[in-house]
């Protein structure tokens, strides 16, 4: 029986800032293939290329990738400034309906990052464009200087809910997490359930309430050593079966669609 297949969602780039490329992490493809037991497909993330439709029927779930571009502030009603940085608006016009699609259908995704926020913009919520500037709060970005090991070092805490998914997955009220992210979620969605937040109150870890699928999300980096590392292992591994048990799911109508 062939892997399940996991769609990445790519970023539009420069190849030596002249040559237009769609790209996505080997992390990401690495934890796909390696934790969660998928064939990882990087998707051109977008509309002109590849329709939600389309995506939907050959992939079995998605990951939502982190990405330096955001989510463009219109998707959630509000002007564009300096602070809201660079934009994606091509993958916006894919990843958004795409999200809502899944929920709808149970097709399991997790949102990392960027994904994380385009859940919550996805359902209705908005998010603030640059979480160190609120009284309170800490820098939560990448640290400019350093190794790669440096800058994906756990740098806080995320604390779990009591009684949520991500307290009974990883078996822990709180866990070490790495953080590289300039904005964060304002106000929750429809439907969106914060279930992990780090000490200053950012939100870090989401579901969708009610979602028949796997929706959980997070704000900080797991796909960075997830073979090893004991939080971003358990949840690679759900998001594989949830993966799996919707490729079952599939394979089985389909058997009796040609049997009648």
């Amino acid at each position: 029986m062939r892997r399940p297949i996991v769609g990445i969602i790519g970023n539009n780039n420069l190849l030596n800032d002249e040559y237009p490329v769609h790209t996505g992490g080997l992390m990401n493809s690495m934890a796909v293939a390696q934790v969660a037991g998928c064939m990882p497909l990087i998707i051109p993330s977008d509309p002109r290329l590849v329709s939600v439709d389309e995506l939907l029927e050959l992939c079995d779930g998605f990951v939502l990738t982190g990405g330096r571009p955001n989510v463009h502030p219109e998707e959630y009603g509000e002007a564009a400034t300096e602070a809201h940085g660079a934009f994606d608006r091509c993958r916006d016009a894919v990843t958004l309906p795409l999200v809502r699609a899944c929920v709808a259908r149970g097709q399991p995704f997790f949102g990392i990052c960027r994904g994380f926020q385009e859940v919550n913009v996805a359902m209705g919520g908005t998010l603030h464009p640059e979480i160190r500037d609120l009284p309170g709060r800490m820098n939560h970005r990448m640290p400019p200087e350093g190794t790669l090991d440096e800058k994906f070092a756990l740098r806080h805490a995320v604390r779990f809910s009591e009684t949520g998914p991500f307290r009974r997955l990883l078996g822990a009220d709180e866990v070490m997490t790495n953080t590289l992210h300039g904005q964060g979620i304002k106000t929750a969605g429809a439907r969106i359930v914060v279930d992990g937040w780090a000490p200053d109150g950012t939100p870090e870890a989401l579901f969708v309430e009610g979602a028949p699928g796997f929706t959980l999300s997070v704000q900080w980096h797991p796909e960075y050593n997830a073979a090893s590392d004991p939080v971003s292992r358990p949840l690679f591994e759900a998001f594989g079966d949830a993966a799996r048990a919707w490729a079952a799911s599939r394979a089985g109508i389909g058997a009796k669609a040609l049997s009648a």
